[in-house]
């Protein structure tokens, strides 16, 4: 089956990332900055890709190497083509453009700062592009605010005749309120005709690519406008205040889409969810819950509060309370927190616990079994149904390596253990509170490393007398209640 033409692919995509973003008052590059816990050049590439572009250039300049090596990462199919000096947008699409060679069909120009603009709308674009076959298709908003923006003028016929920049354009002008975005689909032979001619008589002495419209107006080419009904996809972030701005619409939209999913969200207010997480049905989330990277939740799961989970795992009709986890996997049913710190490697089996005040770094706690309380456990493979007492802690670290410690299913550790590792602990086994082990445990046996308790009659009032302390032994001694009750 052939494809349809609005899925045809568009010859090449170019997306403009030069800029310095002096106004972010940054050390990284503005596109990097994220929203919704993706970047914003990460997104424009994600809107690319809904239209299929058979070359995908990104323009860098300031900061490029840091650019490059993102999209390295993030999008090798991407290539980059480097903007030396800024020249304004007409020059920065030359930048790109040259380094293709020859080809004909449709030329898609986005931005790296513009995170909101989404693949549906550019597929929109492309669509009105070809059915209007017009040699430039331009994205425009209604806003009530146009000021920064390029005005779209229009004929008696409604036919786009002009954009007209904000610092360029006369008091009538001014008023019109529909807004150039700077998203264009363009003919590629027109693209390079009229970027061949571009002039910088303007009042910032630069190439626009706006004056490439110009010139098919005045070759008689038709050139069409989409105006999108969401003004937000039309919005770049130049500063923290509108990155912050961007930020929060982005996230309120997730939110919506996971309610609209199936999910339970307490306070959207105080709830944050980045773009690549994926939650089930009857999740629910608490107030002051944040999921970020590729964190996903299990049907029926409960999070939060006040619980933090990057790349973190959690299966079905878990419990995670007031706990911060870092690449860890949570099993079906398994409680975790309050007060709980799961490290990278950190592994949760069916059922098991990790309760209060639990830290668990590179180790496996089997299913069923629990650690509730007041624990390190690093490095370590518990196995099922063991129960770890209040206070242990793992000694995994020699100051040179990290070394292993195996506690066997259905064993017991006493209340108060270090367990010096490396050290096995069999199934089956018991360890006395209080102890520390350094050696194997054998299955069956109960395990006692403390010393032998000896008291030293008349100590404090030999050695503390005139304290609180005496006073309160010389009068349990006199006979009232030992514990001074």
């Amino acid at each position: 089956m052939s494809e349809s033409p609005d899925q045809q692919p568009v010859a090449a995509l170019i997306i403009l990332a030069a800029g310095a973003g002096t106004r972010m008052k940054s050390r990284k590059s503005k596109v990097l900055h994220e929203v919704a816990g993706r970047s914003m050049l990460g997104w424009a590439v994600h809107a690319a890709n809904g239209v299929h572009p058979q070359r995908l250039s990104v323009v860098v300049g300031h900061l490029a190497e840091q650019v490059s090596e993102y999209l390295h990462e993030f999008a090798p199919e991407a290539t980059t083509a480097l903007q030396a000096e800024q020249h304004g947008t007409g020059h920065a699409v030359k930048c790109g453009l040259d380094p293709m060679g020859e080809f004909s069909g449709e030329v898609v120009v986005t931005y790296g700062d513009v995170p909101l603009l989404s693949a549906e709308t550019l597929q929109a674009l492309v669509s009105e592009h070809r059915t209007a076959a017009n040699a430039v298709t331009v994205l425009t908003a209604r806003v009530p605010d146009p000021t920064g923006y390029g005005r779209i003028v229009r004929d008696a016929s409604g036919r786009i005749v002009e954009i007209v920049e904000d610092r360029d354009a006369d008091e009538s002008q001014k008023q019109i309120d529909e807004i150039n975005s700077g998203i264009y689909v363009f003919d590629a032979e027109l693209l390079r005709a009229g970027l061949a001619q571009l002039g910088s008589s303007n009042a910032q002495g630069e190439q626009y690519l706006t004056d490439v419209l110009g010139y098919a107006v005045s070759r008689d080419l038709p050139v069409g406008g989409y105006v999108t009904e969401d003004p937000w996809e039309t919005e770049g972030v130049n500063d923290r205040q509108q990155l912050a701005r961007l930020d929060h619409e982005a996230n309120r939209r997730q939110l919506v889409r996971w309610m609209k999913a199936g999910v339970t969200i307490v306070d959207p207010l105080s709830t944050r969810i980045t773009a690549d997480v994926g939650l089930g049905i009857d999740v629910t989330l608490q107030p002051g819950t944040i999921l970020s990277g590729a964190t996903t939740v299990g049907d029926g799961a409960e999070i939060g509060p006040d619980t933090r989970l990057h790349d973190t795992e959690v299966g079905a009709e878990a419990s995670v309370i007031r706990t911060e986890a870092n690449l860890a996997v949570i099993g079906e049913r398994a409680v975790v927190g309050p007060f709980t710190y799961l490290r990278p490697g950190a592994e949760l089996g069916t059922g098991a616990k990790a309760g209060a005040f639990v830290e668990v770094k590179a180790s496996t706690i089997g299913e069923g079994a629990k650690v509730p309380h007041l624990s390190y456990i690093g490095d370590t493979t518990i196995g099922e149904r063991a129960n770890v007492g209040a206070g242990t802690i793992v000694a995994n670290y020699d100051g040179v390596a990290k070394h292993r410690t195996l506690i066997g299913k259905a064993s017991f550790i006493g209340c108060g253990t270090t367990l010096i590792a490396p050290v096995e602990v069999a199934a089956g086994t018991y360890i006395a509170a209080g102890s520390t082990i350094t050696e194997a445990v054998p299955a069956g046996d109960l395990g006692v490393a403390r010393g032998r308790q000896r008291n030293v009659e008349g100590w404090v009032a030999k050695r503390r007398a005139g304290t609180r302390t005496a006073a309160a032994a010389e009068e349990a001694a006199s006979g009232s209640s030992p514990v001074g009750e």
